[in-house]
């Protein structure tokens, strides 16, 4: 008899996603969250996104206040800087944290930097070989260095690049050792107070147990990554499952194909979507009652086809538009509410006097297909609680709501009223 593909509504699939993800019901009340609470939320997400960008939060700490709440941000400092580590930096979907053993599973992508890699480091190794081969010698002599230290070393024979201009500009060294992390010769020993990495060895970082494992072929560690991101999202298109790490559709084709026959995936129907992957594990809950803000980097999110084609929300980054053309603002979060992406809100965490200044505050748009909007009043309530946890977590006494976006004035007297 034919197979029948089992068809499922976009509801469930967001269902799907969030309860992947650990999104989908509230947040557990924890009065001590510990570095085990933190793998936990690894072991869902697969991975944490880097990003240095700090007008709230960076990037990486967010995913785990959305799933856990307020914890303390050194968790994540100690699991990647102190041995034994639990979560190691290398390229993953971009810069990344990762367990120690899914870098196991990235020597492909060191093995092919000629291709993967992007031209200052790819080209550096031809151009500079004896930096690159000075620079490996000086982290086997010395230990972790930032780049800083490693500039200071080679200033002399290869100053920093004039006249300055804004972005990229790597001197010598730093393109030296960012080609010695693509390819997999050194990580990050930990980070600096200014978010400086550290570099060193990877045999000096990577826990024992996980050096002496076999090296992985490619093919069974493209089938172990798009397995690691077919759990994370529950379900999704092939599109979505290579993106996780970045492998590109024709790597991931045949080990989509190999994970259906070994049983772990099954190919399904999403009513609006189209084909997708489902793990098996992976399954709906009866509703999505959660709420938290994401960051822009959030693994529920970053793959922005998937948001706007699975919670129907268009989310671009805005940082790099130019004021009058920003839709939603300078660094817009979103909040998710039950299956919703429910608002926007522009935040900043104004340390200096102590405040959370929410610089716009919108609704998001809601497609049909994701239930029709929730309550004007119901949005607001629970995007208040969370700003108030927002600003907690960030050691700030308040929240104030600048007058732009179509949430401002009730969001400001709801703030009020909770005496915030």
């Amino acid at each position: 008899m034919p197979v029948t593909t089992p068809r499922l509504t976009i509801s469930q699939a967001r269902r799907i996603a969030l309860r992947a993800q650990g999104l989908d019901a509230p947040r557990p009340q924890r009065p001590n969250l510990t570095g085990r609470h933190l793998e936990q939320v690894v072991a869902r997400t697969g991975l944490l996104q880097i990003d240095s960008v700090n007008v709230f939060a960076r990037a990486h700490l967010m995913p785990a206040f959305s799933r856990l709440g307020p914890y303390d941000p050194a968790l994540l400092q100690t699991a990647s800087g102190r041995a034994p580590r639990r979560l190691v930096e290398a390229w993953a979907h971009e810069a990344s944290f990762v367990p120690p053993s899914t870098y196991r599973l990235l020597g492909w992508r060191h093995r092919d930097h000629e291709r993967q890699a992007w031209g200052s480091i790819r080209s550096v190794v031809h151009e500079h070989p004896e930096a690159v081969r000075e620079v490996r010698a000086l982290l086997t002599d010395r230990g972790a260095q930032t780049g800083a230290q490693v500039h200071a070393e080679l200033a002399a024979e290869h100053p920093r690049p004039v006249p300055q201009e804004w972005g990229w500009n790597w001197t010598v060294a730093k393109r030296a050792l960012e080609y010695l992390f693509f390819t997999g010769a050194v990580t990050s020993a930990g980070r600096t107070a200014s978010f400086e990495r550290r570099y060193d060895l990877v045999e000096r970082v990577l826990p024992p147990a996980v050096l002496a494992a076999p090296e992985p072929t490619d093919a069974d560690a493209l089938r172990e990554l798009l397995a690691i991101a077919a759990r994370a999202h529950g379900v999704g298109s092939l599109r979505c499952l290579a993106d996780y790490f970045r492998m590109g559709s024709a790597r991931a084709r045949p080990a989509a194909a190999e994970l259906v026959e070994d049983g772990v995936l099954e190919q399904v129907e999403v009513a609006g979507w189209g084909p997708a992957y489902r793990h098996v594990e992976a399954r709906p809950g009866r509703r999505a009652a959660g709420s938290a803000l994401l960051s822009p980097f959030d693994p529920l999110v970053f793959e922005r086809r998937r948001l706007e084609e699975l919670f129907g929300l268009r989310y671009r980054i805005e940082i790099y538009t130019p004021a009058p053309r920003r839709i939603w603002g300078y660094y817009a979060l979103p909040f998710l509410l039950g299956e919703q992406i429910a608002a926007l809100v522009d935040l900043k965490a104004d340390r200096a006097a102590g405040l959370l200044r929410v610089a716009a505050a919108h609704r998001a748009p809601v497609v049909a297909a994701a239930g029709g909007p929730l309550p004007e009043s119901v949005v607001v309530e629970a995007l208040a609680d969370e700003l108030l946890l927002a600003a907690r977590w960030q050691h700030l006494g308040g929240v104030v709501v600048a007058e732009v976006g179509d949430l401002h004035e009730p969001l400001r007297r709801r703030l009020a009223a909770l005496g915030a």
